[in-house]
């Protein structure tokens, strides 16, 4: 299949609409239908649902909303592969992508490139956030240079540089909550009390380690992706958001933040391919990290 195809079946998508698309992809829209037409022959899969004769609106079926999927990695490792192929030279420009979750150690990766850019200021930097597993998907699809992770690296596999910084876990609450007295936060704090949580997978029998309970023995009223959306719950009344510390700013908020006693924290790695072949970016953001980090200079 034609890239090409792949761009005028994202058009439809986009547009929702055959004519809007052929509009904007300067082509007619029986040429257009025609093309999309061929492209559902050859994959044996309807595509698309076409409007009624009082509705032009188009729906992606199932299987089109497969191929969007795809399309757009593919369009996407396109552009970084032409983009990474015309500035092969000895200029060192271009993009470097790293994925990731919210954590404070996100400041290291802000250090190294901000001291890279100094010298290669045409360096640009992609930051797409997401849990464990969306940040292995896109790494292995080669959508992303680099990986954050905060579990185990699959040595086979991966490469990987262990961060220097920790995150610490704690408890985000409101200042007028019975546990705000306290300096620190004991599991048995927490056991009667409605505990907001991440979903991302394994840090339920992480933290259930730590607490000393199962997830069933808690009272957990609602779990998050983004620590933003926990922190309008906790601020709401909801209950206490399980966290790492740093991510929100309560100076001068109905909000606060008091550190686990044990202390229990997070120790990350950044990862790539094993045997991957970097852009000049790339590679030159991955020196400056190790001499960062070789050097404690952050």
């Amino acid at each position: 299949m034609e890239l090409r195809l792949l761009e005028y079946f994202l058009a439809v998508a986009r547009e929702q609409n055959i004519s809007a698309a052929a509009q904007s992809l300067h082509i007619s829209q029986p040429a257009l239908s025609t093309q999309l037409k061929n492209m559902e022959e050859e994959l044996g899969k309807q595509l698309l649902i076409r409007g009624t004769k009082g509705s032009r609106r188009v729906v992606l079926t199932e299987e089109g909303m497969i191929l969007r999927k795809r399309a757009e990695e593919i369009l996407s490792l396109m552009k970084r592969t032409e983009e990474e192929i015309s500035c092969s030279d000895e200029t060192v420009v271009g993009d470097v992508f790293i994925g990731t979750g919210e954590t404070d150690v996100m400041r290291l990766f802000a250090w190294t490139a901000k001291k890279t850019q100094k010298k290669y200021p045409d360096i640009r930097y992609h930051i797409s956030s997401g849990n464990a597993e969306q940040v292995m998907e896109q790494l292995d699809k080669g959508l992303i240079d680099f990986g954050l992770l905060f579990s185990n690296v699959d040595s086979e596999k991966y490469e990987a540089i262990p961060v220097p910084v920790k995150d610490t876990w704690g408890v985000l609450m409101r200042r007028d909550s019975s546990l705000a007295e306290k300096e620190s936060i004991i599991p048995e704090d927490l056991w009667d009390k409605p505990l907001i949580v991440s979903h991302q997978r394994g840090e339920d029998s992480y933290l259930g380690q730590w607490l000393k309970r199962e997830t069933s023995e808690l009272n957990i009223v609602a779990t998050y992706n983004l620590v933003l959306n926990a922190s309008i719950l906790v601020d709401e009344g909801l209950g206490y958001a399980l966290c790492f510390d740093k991510l929100i700013n309560t100076e001068g908020s109905n909000l606060c933040f008091r550190s686990f006693s044990p202390a229990l924290e997070a120790h990350g790695f950044i990862i790539w391919k094993k045997y991957q072949v970097f852009s000049k970016a790339a590679g030159t953001f991955l020196n400056c990290l190790r001499e960062m980090i070789d050097s404690e200079a952050y």
